[in-house]
Order: C-alpha cells, then sequence, then structure tokens
C-alpha cells in the first residue's frame, strides 16, 4: 500500500489513529479473518437453506405419493362401477327382452 497518510488525520480520533497505525500485514490478516467470517456464515446459511429445501421436497414427495395412491383407488373404483353398469345393462335387457316376449308394451 503506498503512503497516502496525511499528517495530524485523525489524530483526535482514537479508532481512527490506532486503525491508521496498523501494519499492511496486520490489516491484510483482519481482512481474511473477516472474509472467513463472512464465508462461514454463507455456508451455514446454504447448509440450513439446502437442508430446508430437502425437507420441503420429502415432503412434497408424500403428498405427490398420496395423491397418486387417491388417484388409482379412485380409478379401480371407477372401473367396477362401470363393470357394475355394464351388467345391469345386460340384466336390463335381458328382463326387458322376457318381458316383451310375454306381451309388456313400452308406453
Amino acid at each position: 500500500m503506498a503512503n497516502l497518510s496525511v499528517p495530524d488525520c485523525g489524530q483526535n480520533d482514537p479508532d481512527l489513529k490506532k486503525e491508521m497505525g496498523k501494519q499492511f500485514v496486520d490489516l491484510l490478516t483482519e481482512e481474511l479473518k473477516l472474509q472467513e467470517s463472512v464465508a462461514a456464515e454463507h455456508a451455514h446459511h446454504m447448509n440450513a437453506t439446502l437442508t430446508e429445501a430437502r425437507r420441503v421436497a420429502s415432503q412434497y414427495q408424500r403428498e405427490g405419493d398420496k395423491c397418486i395412491a387417491a388417484t388409482e383407488t379412485c380409478e379401480a373404483a371407477r372401473e367396477r362401477s362401470q363393470d357394475s353398469i355394464r351388467k345391469e345393462i345386460k340384466l336390463t335387457s335381458l328382463w326387458e327382452r322376457r318381458a316383451r316376449n310375454l306381451g309388456w308394451e313400452d308406453h
């Protein structure tokens, strides 16, 4: 770093005076520690976000599985109902034919 200090700059501020008196290596070390701290916080946040995303994805998967099971149950019930209706139509047709053969007329 170039020597950019201005004489008497910050002499009245003890914090600034302390900061300006630090060596270049100390400043770099402090900067690296700050960056390390920020990186650690960022990694922690990312891990928490990833964990939450996995939890939500698992929840959606379970809900999806429930929906699929319910859909399969409904589809099976629909197929059984259609079979029952077909059988009922055949039986009704049979009884109607018998009734017509015995003289019944539909008015």
